[in-house]
């Protein structure tokens, strides 16, 4: 039987900024999660200089949690990232790719995105699979690209950023252990009104929780979350509350000599300017949407650091 050949498909968006900012952008992939939808968490794996390295992508296609890495070369010269997957995830075989950017104007540019795929054993079915989350991945991401790029000039007014940390007399495992068993939480949280985990994959979990409000009222949210026993989960949420259209964040957990733990809650946030006035009360602004996110989610992430705290200290 004859070898099939790989399919070659091609996206493009024109963006309104200079190529090189664009280029920039994706060049840092560790920005990747704030910037297109399904991409939940980047890590470097190698980087041998300015222009070579090999990343961990792990990312949402057709509803299902994936991981791969990547080879990419980077040419800011010539504006262009190439990409080649060196450790698939099935149906894909093989995945290649490059991102062409071209000036159209000083403010104003044309990006490219060219996907080169094969399926196992050049499964039809495989196939149509890879050119379905391709094709839908694409129409994600380069419209938030855009998106991104387009509106940076206001992003410190949208974005909050910031951290809360906790100091635990206990193992950095037995505080991850509390963290990771996210199952159980509407058992050990207050504020955690009903959860539902699935883990097809170990360590890429989807979550979806209830979390009660100080009015009683609760909301549900869904989150990617990526597990690195016993020291990090970064997540994404895929389902929103109403006031944000973004929310990134991890628990970083450091074990010093004495056994001590300092755990970390990280959140990023970019704040749906359209959803204040409802929300908040219509003389509401960015200040007062960035002053009720923080607390709320500060409270909440202290509240959990807290009873990891009380947990990882009682098994000591």
């Amino acid at each position: 039987m004859a070898e099939q050949q790989a399919r070659e498909v091609e996206h493009e968006i024109t963006v309104r900024a200079a190529a090189q900012d664009v280029y920039r952008l994706l060049a840092e992939v560790e920005n990747w999660p704030r910037l297109f939808p399904p991409s939940v968490y980047v890590e470097y794996l190698e980087k041998r200089d300015d222009n070579t390295e090999r990343i961990r992508i792990f990312a949402t296609a057709n509803g299902e949690v994936k991981t791969w890495s990547s080879r990419r070369e980077l040419d800011p010269e010539a504006l262009r990232i190439t990409f080649r997957q060196d450790i698939f995830t099935p149906p894909v075989a093989e995945m290649s790719g490059t991102w062409i950017l071209e000036p159209l104007s000083a403010d104003e540019t044309r990006v490219r995105l060219l996907h080169k795929f094969r399926a196992v054993a050049d499964d039809p079915d495989g196939l149509e699979w890879i050119d379905r989350a391709v094709d839908t991945n694409s129409r994600a991401e380069l419209p938030a690209l855009k998106a991104n790029v387009e509106l940076a000039a206001h992003a410190d007014e949208r974005t909050l950023t910031f951290e809360d940390q906790v100091r635990i007399d206990g193992s950095a495992k037995d505080v991850y252990e509390f963290l990771n068993d996210a199952q159980l939480w509407s058992e050990r949280l207050p504020h955690v009104a009903e959860v539902r985990l699935t883990e097809d994959t170990p360590g890429l979990q989807v979550l979806r929780m209830d979390t009660l409000t100080k009015d009683g009222s609760s909301h549900t949210t869904e989150s990617v979350r990526v597990c690195f026993a016993h020291h990090l989960i970064a997540y994404k949420q895929t389902t929103l509350p109403a006031l944000m259209e973004l929310h990134t964040g991890y628990w970083h957990l450091d074990e010093a000599a004495d056994g001590a733990t300092t755990a970390t809650s990280q959140h990023t946030v970019v704040i749906r300017t359209g959803n204040i006035a409802k929300i908040l009360g219509p003389d509401a602004g960015l200040t007062e949407a960035r002053e009720y996110i923080r607390n709320a989610l500060g409270t909440n992430s202290r509240a959990t650091l807290g009873h990891a705290k009380h947990y990882a200290e009682a098994r000591r």
